[in-house]
């Protein structure tokens, strides 16, 4: 097989793109060609930085016959549209979490990936990160015995972000279920397999952020296995506090930033949908390489024989004869999203089936709506068996 660079195109220049436009920059599996978005200032800093061309409609991109892969980072309710353009084109795909809004929007997507014959990788998410691909490469290895408990925790200002309308909105994939859990979702399954049932407890605090800002919830796993998450985004308590203020892209953060989001909200001159540009898109921040590891709050993973905690460069483990350290290569690009690259060009180049394909995106999603449904109705919900 060729190992010539994976040619890729870039559908969104917002902030989930404009991270991912910088490890593909330095990713040496891949060569970043194009890029689309329908605001020129994006489209300029990307011809700017990266000298490549651009458009503002998605279709322009996916029918250059230069791009063998796109990669989309629009909002959720195009996914499904960008998604099957690419894959009418020829192109395979990187779609953001969550793979789309409805069930029934996935399987028109896998239909439409399984016809086309191409790749669809769902990232990124912190199942993607170094630490919980060596956490499950531990577990696999049956050093550490039979996994038992995964308990995940986080605290952020997902919620005072600035947002786009719909983003405030549940029915339109707005909050943290389907923006922040799909991450604790992954992790879990990247760890522990499917999951069999839910039961979830989630709320709306701010009646001026009208859509879930914090969820706990308890998972039953196929395998016997049990995990525990919660999250909240209403910028009070930071998580990063736990983990050495170490920032959730592994830079370090200023340990003084308690309601600093809702401040700089509630002093906002602009809409909030421009501020979201302004502050987050492709050009706003200068790149650095992050010199620790990635994390999503503090997570313990209890096997028979040892816990399992990320630390800032790698995997403690927890066992009868003390504390070690697995450390982790500080490879450069950014972690976590590094991985999601890597397994493109795996998949293109090389032919082996991602773990994050459309199918396995359909099964997040379909946890993601199960964990609302239990707690509007307050009750457990199972899950149909993954195909």
């Amino acid at each position: 097989m060729s190992t010539r660079p994976v040619r890729l195109g870039v559908v969104g220049l917002g902030m989930a793109g404009a991270t991912m436009v910088q490890a593909a920059a330095r990713h040496p599996g891949v060569e970043l060609v194009a890029a689309a978005d329908p605001v020129a200032p994006l489209r300029a800093a990307f011809e700017r930085d990266f000298h490549g061309e651009t458009v503002a409609d998605a279709a322009d991109l996916c029918a250059r016959p230069d791009i063998e892969a796109v990669y989309i980072a629009t909002p959720h309710q195009f996914h499904r549209e960008h998604a099957i353009l690419a894959a009418r084109a020829g192109k395979h795909v990187i779609v953001e979490k969550p793979l789309a809004l409805t069930l029934e929007d996935c399987d028109a997507m896998i239909g439409e990936i399984d016809r086309a014959g191409v790749t669809l990788i769902v990232g990124h998410t912190h199942g993607f990160d170094p630490a919980v691909r060596e956490m499950r490469r531990v577990i696999q290895s049956g050093d550490v015995g039979a996994l038992a408990l995964i308990a995940m925790w986080n605290y952020t200002n997902f919620m005072y972000r600035p947002r786009r309308p719909e983003e405030l909105d549940t029915s339109l994939g707005g909050g943290v279920i389907f923006n922040q859990i799909p991450h604790q979702i992954e992790t879990v399954r990247v760890l522990g397999g499917e999951i069999r049932g839910v039961r979830a407890y989630a709320r709306q605090l701010d009646p001026a952020r009208p859509t879930e800002g914090l969820l706990s919830a308890f998972l039953t796993l196929e395998s016997g296995a049990a995990a525990s998450l919660v999250y909240s985004g209403y910028d009070h308590f930071d998580a990063d506090e736990l983990h050495g203020w170490i920032s959730e892209g592994g830079a370090p953060k200023p340990p003084d930033q308690h309601g600093a989001a809702r401040r700089a909200l509630r002093a906002r001159t602009r809409d909030e949908s421009v501020l979201r540009v302004t502050q987050f898109g492709l050009g706003a921040r200068p790149y650095s390489q992050p010199p620790h590891q990635p994390h999503f709050g503090e997570m313990v993973v209890t096997c028979a024989r040892a816990d399992l905690r990320a630390s800032r460069d790698g995997v403690l483990v927890y066992g009868e004869d003390g504390v070690r350290e697995i450390a982790l290569d500080a490879r450069p690009g950014a972690p976590g999203r590094r991985e999601v690259l890597d397994d493109l060009v795996a998949a293109v180049r090389f032919g082996k089936k991602p773990l994050h394909d459309a199918r396995w995106g359909r099964a997040t999603l379909a946890v993601a709506r199960a964990l609302l449904q239990s707690s509007r109705e307050g009750r457990e919900i199972l899950l149909e068996p993954r195909a």
